[in-house]
């Protein structure tokens, strides 16, 4: 049988519960047909790029399934009549990819970064008490050197 990746987004305005039950009503359909569902992955509320009635975010579910063409379109026929189903595409594979999605590692290389805080060159924290410079401690405008070489170069010129 073909193998098939599918990716729908349902509504914001739906609970995480209710968009996993719309993931199994659909693999139902697909397992009751003669097919297969090899891997399921949600991907959570995510922003959508522009607006889709009246949705802003939208949650995204992927389906990697070996199915008759059949059982395929059963399923987008009744992703176009549910009402909580904003866009879908299907797509026929090769072979299915092997492990995670894209997706799914970029959510995860996220949660290891960490927070902002001491992060070096950045935020409020960059000095700690008493490690701030003095204003009297700063060397002069003229002192600096880029600013000792632009006034060499502008007195070059004539300026």
């Amino acid at each position: 049988m073909p193998l098939y990746e599918s990716v729908f987004i349902a509504r914001q305005d739906i609970s995480t519960a209710q968009a996993e039950q719309l993931t199994t009503e659909f693999s139902e359909i697909i397992t009751n047909m003669g097919g297969e569902i090899k891997n399921t992955e949600f991907w959570g509320l995510r922003s959508l790029s522009y607006k889709i009635k009246k949705n802003r975010k939208g949650h995204y579910v992927m389906l990697h399934m070996d199915a008759p063409a059949d059982a395929i379109k059963e399923m987008e026929r009744l992703m176009r009549l549910n009402e909580d189903v904003l866009r879908y595409i299907t797509l026929r594979l090769e072979e299915l990819p092997e492990g995670p999605s894209a997706i799914v590692l970029a959510k995860s290389e996220r949660s290891d970064r960490g927070g902002r805080g001491g992060r070096p060159g950045g935020g409020r924290d960059r000095f700690e008490r008493g490690d701030r410079p003095e204003r009297g401690d700063r060397p002069e405008r003229s002192d600096r050197p880029e600013r000792a070489e632009r006034e060499s170069i502008s007195e070059a010129q004539g300026d």
